[in-house]
């Protein structure tokens, strides 16, 4: 009796650990040529029927819509770039697995690492729930988020990778 007992402890032990393997959270902080600065909380990343299910609970950005993308790398640091630093370029470019070179959106064939974009509200606010119906939360291990300046019109033209410009927030997922 007391190794069934134990048994079905041990069982419901896995499942309750396996029940939150499926989710991560993201600390965001803001970023900049310098490196890594003030924490504007964070992504709650979670497997859903439809796919990725992303919570973001931001302050501190500027109101609008900007671009929101997996990064290769788990690194938010700076790098250089025709030979002057900026923000972010340590992690790499968007996630692209496939290596198909295009940039189509969260429900195009392109990049794997597009993401549904960030709304933030006029208090610079960004709350509520996106999906990404071609990612789960292990494609995202040990690689980045990143938000950039401004929105994404998911194309390369006319500018590349959807014209969102400049990397202003970012965070690495464990």
């Amino acid at each position: 009796m007391g190794v069934a007992r134990n048994g079905a402890i041990i069982a419901l032990s896995l499942l309750a650990s396996s029940a939150f393997a499926d989710q991560i959270t993201v600390k965001m902080t803001l970023i900049d040529e310098k490196g890594q600065g003030k924490s504007i909380g964070s992504v709650q990343l979670e497997d859903g029927k439809d796919g990725l299910v992303i919570r973001p609970n931001l302050t501190g950005l500027p109101p609008g819509e900007h671009g929101f993308h997996v990064h290769e790398k788990p690194d938010c640091g700076p790098g250089e770039k025709d030979g002057k630093r900026q923000a972010g370029l340590a992690a790499g470019g968007h996630y692209d697995p496939k290596k198909t070179g295009k940039h189509e959106g969260p429900k195009g064939q392109g990049h794997a690492g597009d993401l549904p974009a960030l709304r933030v509200g006029d208090k610079g606010e960004a709350k509520g729930q996106l999906t990404a119906p071609r990612l789960k939360v292990a494609d995202l291990r040990g690689r980045s988020l990143m938000i950039h300046e401004g929105g994404d019109n998911y194309s390369d033209q006319p500018k590349p990778l959807g014209g969102g410009g400049g990397r202003i927030a970012c965070g690495v997922a464990g």
